[in-house]
């Protein structure tokens, strides 16, 4: 199969305007493309398709698909590079019309920007089916013609890196439990000759007083871990790494403070964090990006045994400080708040956690953008810039004092694990909370609560869990490494 690219036409005869590798291939069938397709009716929406059979015999079916306008640049209402944005549609949409073809391969038009056009192709046709008997056939994308290959590849390990993240989160919860998860990570990276993988068991988390962390992980019977990975890129090992965090609750029941059954299963996904920090670590070392980065995440059940948290209960974080746990559902900030005391041992250049943290996120943004609290305009910056090009969107949230107030004013601890106001504001004084374990000056929080599944608002990504922002996480270490080469 072959997958082709074609603008909106910027005149009002209609003709379509192919892409330069359309226009070869519209050459060597003597233009019967472009008269098949003129005389189909009106030109191509963007992400709109046509299929023809039977033109040429090395392809014995085209998809043509719509790319909107030609020299579509940077939305600034948007906050996204549109033209990248709809390489990845139309070439997604593409790729999978030849799927339902049943057609094992198809080579793809690089439509001008190759890396979107593999990303789109990558992240369009991966679908969570392991566990079915019948499944969808596998079709194996390539770049059309020999130009932009380097590229390409580089899109390509860009999306099977969100991929990564998406199979983690999509697998249910009795599959992926944290010594699972912590194997699969390890065996991804068991080809690296520069990075190390810990798998830290309970008694290790005991010894390094991670009490908060420890608090959720008793109310299950499977054992946590502490996942702890090395990835040596820089030219000196000794040079200031990029410590990235994840919340890894694999699954999240919401313990005592149980949540409603309806929807309950998607909390297999509560590890999204996780996912994504250690799937853009797995990332960073197929590109060889020149910069330390050492991953950590917290692995549990947060279940309603005997032994779990009880609301009311208070319990030690590494750093001393106290947490009244006033709702168990507020679980990932517990586990965050040892790691972020951890991930202060490294002398780091930036602290940057993600976490499916709040409800409340998902209330502000939806799954439009992942809301970005940070205490460094430099750090925001960075990751603003990576997402315009990724088309994985950040929003800058507030720190404020005011939201501090809220989880410091507590009756029998430190600090309260919901903000005193229940409701008001939840991602911010989840923000808020997490600022007390942090002393670092550039340190963000990501909450992907918002971004965590797919239904049909990424066109790219088939319904179901998303793997966002990994590749947004990717291109910021990418950023990130210019910068101390520079």
């Amino acid at each position: 199969g072959l997958v082709l690219g074609v603008y909106s036409s910027e005149k009002d005869d209609g003709t379509a305007q192919f892409t330069s590798a359309g226009d070869a291939f519209d050459k060597l069938v003597s233009g019967k493309l472009r008269a098949l397709l003129s005389l189909c009716g009106p030109p191509l929406k963007k992400g709109k398709t046509r299929v023809f059979h039977g033109l040429h015999q090395d392809f014995p079916s085209v998809v043509v698909v719509g790319l909107g306008k030609k020299n579509a640049g940077i939305n600034d209402q948007e906050n996204w590079n549109e033209g990248k944005e709809n390489i990845r549609t139309a070439v997604a949409v593409g790729c999978r019309q030849i799927q339902d073809l049943e057609i094992p391969c198809v080579e793809v038009d690089p439509c001008g920007d190759a890396q979107a056009a593999a990303e789109g192709a990558v992240l369009g046709l991966h679908e969570y089916n392991e566990l079915k008997q019948k499944k969808k056939p596998v079709v194996t994308p390539q770049l059309h013609g020999s130009a932009e290959s380097e590229a390409w590849q580089k899109g390509v390990i860009y999306a099977e890196g969100q991929n990564l993240a998406r199979y983690l989160m999509e697998a249910p919860a009795n599959y992926i439990t944290p010594v699972k998860f912590a194997e699969h990570i390890e065996q991804k990276l068991r080809s690296f000759s520069n990075v190390k993988v810990h798998i830290r068991p309970e008694s290790w988390i005991t010894t390094q007083e991670m009490g908060a962390f420890l608090s959720v992980a008793k109310g299950s019977a499977e054992p946590p871990i502490f996942l702890e990975i090395h990835y040596s890129g820089g030219a000196n090992e000794n040079n200031s790494p990029l410590v990235f965090v994840g919340k890894g609750v694999t699954f999240d029941s919401g313990g005592i403070s149980l949540k409603p059954s309806s929807g309950m299963d998607a909390m297999r996904a509560d590890m999204g964090g996780a996912a994504t920090v250690c799937s853009a670590i797995v990332t960073a070392a197929a590109l060889n990006l020149p910069l330390n980065i050492i991953g950590l995440a917290p692995l549990c059940e947060n279940m309603p045994g005997g032994k779990a948290n009880k609301p009311g209960d208070v319990v030690r974080a590494k750093n001393g400080k106290t947490i009244q746990v006033d709702n168990t559902d507020a679980e990932g900030r517990l586990l965050l708040a040892d790691a972020l005391c951890y991930a202060h041992n490294f002398n780091a250049r930036a602290i940057v956690n993600a976490a499916t943290l709040t409800g409340a996120m998902d209330v502000a943004l939806g799954s439009a953008a992942t809301g970005v609290f940070t205490n460094s305009s430099w750090l925001w910056t960075h990751l603003y810039e990576a997402s315009i090009l990724t088309g994985d969107r950040v929003w800058r949230m507030p720190l404020f004092e005011h939201y501090t107030k809220q989880v410091t004013d507590c009756p029998l601890a430190d600090v309260s694990n919901i903000g005193k106001y229940s409701r008001a504001g939840g991602a911010c004084t989840a923000a808020a909370f997490l600022k007390e374990f942090v002393t670092a000056s550039h340190w963000a929080h990501l909450d992907i609560a918002g971004v965590m599944s797919n239904k049909d608002e990424v066109p790219y990504l088939r319904k179901g869990m998303a793997g966002r922002p990994t590749r947004t996480l990717v291109e910021f270490a990418a950023r990130l490494s210019q910068d101390s080469h520079n």
